[in-house]
């Protein structure tokens, strides 16, 4: 039986150019969805799942993540009670009893592997999660959960996978070569990093959580910088599938999923998160609708 997945890596060490000049100074984990940080809803999503331990991967200027999760320093307390704010106290107080947070600096050559692999001392010897800083999905039950499932019964890599629609979005992310096991879970033959529309080997994209064993960490440090000249993941894992493990993708039920990682698609998921919060959904569809989007 696979033991229990207890620990879950975010890598946040990224300059988010993509961002700049706003990240110049603001991680792009942290910038907000409204009133919450896109690594928040992360973390979330891993808390719900069962996670106990986040480590997050962090480099240069990235001590406001730290910052975030820590308690909340003496002078906002006192304000937030001298306000009269109970509410916006005990939420900010929750932020930091939600896991046990661990960080660690990135350290090597670029690439989304450097990461990971900066984690293995906190690892271990532990099958864990990775999940991007910069991207998540509201599922029911959670993303990851559902993964954990599939795990459990199978063992090996676990993936997420999303369906994509357009078939013009295909050529944006790595689409798996699929045969099907069960329900939404499939085994992975191939994944083909941005593949073009019409020869892409499915429409279901593997992307943005794993669950893998702690020999990927072995995989990583012996792989040779590949596309870009950066370590990726993605080659660890095809490295681990060639010595015989086998690899999962679960294509994730009563999902949504949202893409912060540029400028576009980090606005939609704003606008369609704002206007289901319970603060400002009213006042904020009645001023869409005064826009003139002709």
């Amino acid at each position: 039986m696979a033991k229990r997945i207890r620990k879950a890596v975010i890598p946040a060490a990224g300059f988010g150019t993509r961002f700049l000049p706003q990240t110049k100074a603001l991680p792009k984990e942290m910038l907000p969805i409204v009133d919450k940080p896109v690594i928040q809803y992360v973390v979330e999503e891993a808390v719900a799942s069962g996670i106990e331990d986040i480590v997050i991967v962090t480099g240069a200027l990235k001590r406001a993540i730290e910052d975030h999760f820590d308690v909340p320093n003496q002078d906002l307390i006192k304000n937030l009670e001298q306000g009269n704010k109970q509410k916006l106290l005990e939420e900010t107080k929750k932020i930091a009893d939600l896991a046990n947070f661990i960080y660690v600096r990135q350290k090597g050559p670029y690439g989304n592997g450097t990461p990971v692999l900066a984690a293995e001392p906190i690892i271990e010897n532990e099958a864990f999660a990775v999940l991007w800083g910069d991207e998540f999905i509201y599922a029911n039950p959670p993303r990851l959960s559902q993964m954990i499932d599939v795990y459990e019964k199978y063992g090996g890599i676990v993936i997420s996978g999303v369906r994509i629609d357009k078939k013009e979005d295909l050529k944006r992310y790595g689409i798996a070569d699929l045969d099907p096991v069960e329900g939404n879970v499939y085994k992975i033959k191939s994944i083909v990093e941005k593949p073009e529309p019409d020869e892409a080997p499915s429409n279901i994209a593997t992307h943005g959580a794993y669950i893998v064993p702690p020999e990927l960490f072995g995989a990583l440090r012996s792989l040779e910088p590949g596309k870009g000249g950066e370590i990726w993941l993605v080659d660890a894992i095809n490295k681990l599938q060639d010595s015989g493990v086998p690899v999962y993708a679960v294509e994730i039920e009563n999902g949504k999923y949202y893409d912060t990682g540029n400028k576009l698609e980090y606005m939609k998921t704003a606008v369609e998160l704002a206007l289901e919060h319970p603060d400002i959904n009213g006042d904020f569809k009645a001023f869409l609708k005064t826009l003139n989007l002709d």
